[in-house]
């Protein structure tokens, strides 16, 4: 899979550093030289990003590139096993890469400190043989495929969400791509990102050390890569099972090719890449919400969050209504006060919002950045979770 590059030599310290892979027959000391001299990309340094970078610097891959343009904190090192304490606080991709040539001194880190985008992905994207998808979120994921895509690069795929995952390799001559799959982004707000619905902390070491594998095999072209099959796994059952895929004719990407250039994906997917509430959704910061508390406004704040994450925080004097209790709790509410709706992050409120709007509530505000923006701006007591 490495493309037209001489091959580098091994030093004496990697042919011993490496010598459990020399005596593999399909890997050799030309199948090390072959990762020696491979190029990576790695979309996003969290949870996937961070075992499919130890596990490839370990396997001796030449160059790893990181593009990530977020800090660690300490939510992250529940399953975002390349950082670590010490580095809350950090740039992502300073930890990344510190890590890294702590495992492998050999290896060479490219760090983009940026957000992935249309103006630069093809630039970016075209440096590497192999690109791997850590992200969370879909226009980001579409931007991957299409560029990889347009670039005829494989795109090493993962996803994870609470306790289950998939996997697979699009973007390859004879495989479909990621829009083969999911032609359409869900409409916004309707898949919770893990932040709001969380994960299992090890669900990512699973489907990134399977990514990190995908990308090894296609660097050495050895064994049968996840090209045409879905890998889905659930951790609950642990249960594996792989679907079949086949390439859509019609797909505008790899079938017609009718996409010839990247597009703004924002837009595409109907929300930003942070999964912000949709523009015009009307707000109120949690500053102004206790100021307007203290004052003793007449408000009635709601909590549609679940009752498992109102036993770990709450805003003092809100009310618990899930959000899927909402549209038989109406009843209940007071159309003629003002109403403050709040979640996590503000995006589960968001739908609730639009969703009492639609029934006739003229005053709902949706408290931006939620439970976790009231604790960082107007009472740290409140935990963070």
């Amino acid at each position: 899979m490495t493309r037209s590059r001489a091959l580098p030599e091994l030093s004496s310290d990697e042919l011993r550093r490496y010598g459990r892979h020399l005596v593999l027959p399909d890997v050799g000391v030309e199948g090390q030289r072959r990762l020696k001299g491979g190029r990576v990309l790695l979309v996003g340094a969290g949870g996937l990003g961070s075992p499919v970078a130890l596990y490839l610097a370990a396997a001796g891959v030449g160059t790893l590139g990181l593009i990530d343009f977020d800090v660690v904190d300490i939510s992250n090192l529940q399953r975002q096993v390349v950082h670590g304490t010490s580095d809350v606080g950090r740039s992502k991709l300073d930890s990344a890469r510190d890590r890294i040539h702590d495992v492998n001194p050999h290896v060479v880190v490219d760090t983009y400190q940026m957000r992935l985008t249309s103006a630069n992905a093809l630039d970016i994207l075209a440096d590497y043989d192999v690109i791997v998808d850590g992200t969370d979120n879909f226009a980001t994921r579409y931007l991957v495929n299409d560029a990889c895509v347009l670039l005829g690069r494989p795109n090493v795929y993962g996803s994870i969400f609470r306790f289950e995952g998939q996997a697979s390799v699009f973007a390859t001559d004879a495989g479909p791509c990621y829009r083969c799959l999911y032609p359409e982004p869900p409409p916004p707000g309707l898949v919770p990102s893990c932040a709001e619905g969380g994960v299992l902390g090890v669900l990512p070491g699973i489907v990134g050390t399977i990514q990190a594998t995908e990308a090894l095999k296609l660097l050495l072209g050895i064994g049968e890569p996840l090209v045409g099959r879905l890998l889905l796994i659930d951790a609950l059952s642990a249960r594996f099972r792989t679907v079949g895929l086949a390439k859509d004719p019609a797909c505008p990407a790899c079938g017609t090719r009718e996409i010839r250039e990247l597009i703004d994906y924002d837009e595409f997917c109907g929300t930003a890449a942070t999964g912000a509430p949709a523009a015009g959704s009307l707000e109120m910061t949690p500053s102004e919400l206790a100021d307007r508390l203290a004052r003793g406004d007449e408000l009635d704040v709601i909590d549609v969050r679940e009752p498992h994450e109102w036993e770990i925080a709450r805003i003092p004097g809100a009310r618990l209504i899930p959000l899927g209790a909402l549209p038989n709790a109406m009843s209940s509410l007071d159309p003629r006060r003002e109403i403050v709706l709040h979640c996590h992050h503000g995006i589960r409120s968001a739908r609730g919002a639009e969703l009492l709007r639609s029934a006739g509530f003229t005053r709902v505000w949706n408290l931006a950045g939620g439970i976790e923006r009231w604790s960082d701006e107007v009472d740290a007591s409140v935990p963070r979770y």
